[in-house]
């Protein structure tokens, strides 16, 4: 079973799961959010999540973090059994910036719906159930850290907006993760649901770099999702 947990200085969220959960979510993942060229419109989104994906899978390969989860067996079983085993499974983990898997979490909605439609694919699909967990694990972590208010206006925005992040300028969650990362735990705590809405309202700053990257993307023939920014990340992050 997956879990997802706030990190210790609310920097992100920390992703935990065996091998084979993880293995599950991102074989789901690859599924409903299909080849390159699939949805030609959501490319940036979909490359964003396969960013996800890809810490997920060098997880996997024992790069990031191991916890060791009880598994429920006792001495009693053990004894039963005649069995000498661990009582502790591993579980693999890595850790995800808060705008970057709401945006995740946001932006496979679109495939789900894209799935649902163009594939003809049952709402009981195995691959959609899957990531509607994952989707329902970051959702109640999120719940967590802001105020109920908050929490209630975000669902609203989420559920009244769609498509949610067609023709979306992904960099601009690169904007908001730099920003976020800049912030003091006591801060990133007053401000985690202001920058989950901003992933929702095209504000004036988002506006404003769009009609930027278009400009360079019809002067360079790049797709939006291509134009490069300067921007850098902290060799390290206090999470």
């Amino acid at each position: 079973m997956i879990s997802i947990q706030s990190t210790e200085q609310l920097t992100g969220v920390q992703i935990c799961g065996d091998f084979w959960d993880l293995d599950e979510l991102i074989n789901a993942i690859y599924k409903v959010t299909g080849d390159a060229n699939k949805y030609y419109d959501y490319q940036g989104p979909r490359l964003r999540i396969l960013s996800v994906c890809y810490k997920l899978r060098h997880a996997m390969l024992g790069e990031h973090q191991l916890e060791f989860v009880s598994n429920g067996v006792n001495k009693n079983t053990l004894t039963q059994h005649e069995l000498i085993f661990p009582n502790k499974n591993i579980y693999f983990a890595t850790d995800i910036l808060w705008p970057e898997i709401i945006f995740s979490a946001i932006a496979l909605n679109d495939f789900i719906d894209l799935h649902l439609t163009l594939n003809n694919a049952s709402i009981w699909n195995h691959e959609i159930a899957t990531i509607r967990k994952f989707q329902a694990a970051i959702a109640d972590c999120l719940e967590q850290e802001v105020n109920e208010e908050d929490y209630g206006v975000f669902l609203t925005m989420l559920q009244a907006k769609s498509p949610l992040t067609f023709l979306f300028a992904t960099q601009y969650v690169d904007v908001l993760n730099l920003a976020y990362i800049q912030l003091n735990k006591e801060e990133r705590k007053a401000q985690l649901a202001a920058f989950a809405l901003r992933l929702l309202v095209e504000d004036h700053e988002y506006v404003a770099l769009k009609s930027h990257l278009m400009e360079a993307a019809i002067a360079t023939k790049q797709p939006l999702h291509a134009i490069q920014m300067q921007l850098s990340y902290p060799e390290e992050i206090l999470w």
